[in-house]
């Protein structure tokens, strides 16, 4: 009966496409709601907190921008071998190297730990130097650094494959050397695939917490980031907790304004 009606048919897909864009809105926007409304109601709870929540956002941008830092400095070197190299073993070794980003945070603070701390791997051999990385801000960087960094070689190798090898060969003929070939055609030229990725790269930085509490702990002006703040907080004041989340919500909407604007910018020049 209901193939005789065709009308009938297009109404009833109608209704179930609208039905899932109106339930999907609301599975994702509630929670954010119901942040917004407590943060708002727990407004004077913050500010019996706000010295904490400065130290942890203090910590925070401290420690992303010096993990920014160093994914830029490592990751683009190895983001250009990753996708000029022709060797069989390249695929596994970007997979090895990207595999943090399907790892579960904890697993990825328990593989620190054992790699770096005391009784692990080479934590034995830095110890005799007086080197102690984990519960150090050192440690909180190095989580960061090790959850984060996939994501901006991703987004770089992508950028790079991206870029026709004839750019390349034209330079190498006019005389320019390999270095000289990243640095003026290969990486000027992946520059809005490479600053999506590093400002992405932040942001998830900004938002570690398993990797980071099981590596470095959470000692208030030493560890504590915002996302362990969070839920440290949460155990005795439910609406300071929200509005820490607020600023750490904030904060990530702004590298994704900033990403955005980036790539705009990029590809329009």
């Amino acid at each position: 009966m209901i193939k005789d009606h065709p009308s009938l048919i297009a109404h009833l897909r109608r209704g179930v496409y609208f039905a899932a864009i109106g339930i999907g809105t609301i599975f994702l926007v509630l929670p954010l709601l119901a942040l917004f409304i407590a943060a708002l109601a727990g407004i004077q709870n913050a500010l019996v907190n706000s010295q904490t929540i400065l130290t942890a956002i203090v910590l925070s941008m401290l420690t992303t921008s010096l993990s920014t830092l160093i994914m830029l400095i490592v990751g683009i070197p190895l983001a250009l071998w990753l996708a000029a190299s022709t060797s069989r073993w390249r695929q596994m070794m970007q997979s090895l190297l990207t595999l943090p980003i399907v790892m579960p945070p904890a697993v990825a603070g328990l593989a620190l730990l054992l790699a770096f701390g005391r009784n692990g791997l080479i934590g034995p051999y830095l110890a005799q130097f007086d080197i102690n990385i984990p519960f150090t801000t050192t440690a909180v960087v190095m989580a960061q650094v090790f959850v984060a960094m996939p994501f901006f070689l991703r987004s770089a190798i992508a950028g790079f494959q991206a870029v026709h090898p004839e750019y390349g060969d034209a330079a190498r003929i006019d005389g320019a050397a390999e270095w000289q070939v990243s640095r003026f055609v290969t990486i000027p030229m992946a520059l809005p695939a490479l600053s999506t990725g590093l400002v992405l790269s932040w942001a998830r930085a900004l938002g570690e917490f398993g990797a980071t509490i099981l590596f470095a702990g959470s000692l208030e002006g030493t560890t504590q980031t915002l996302p362990l703040l969070v839920y440290n907080i949460f155990e005795r004041d439910l609406e300071a907790a929200a509005w820490v989340g607020i600023i750490l919500i904030g904060l990530a909407l702004g590298a994704l304004f900033v990403s955005q604007w980036i790539t705009a910018r990029l590809v329009g020049d």
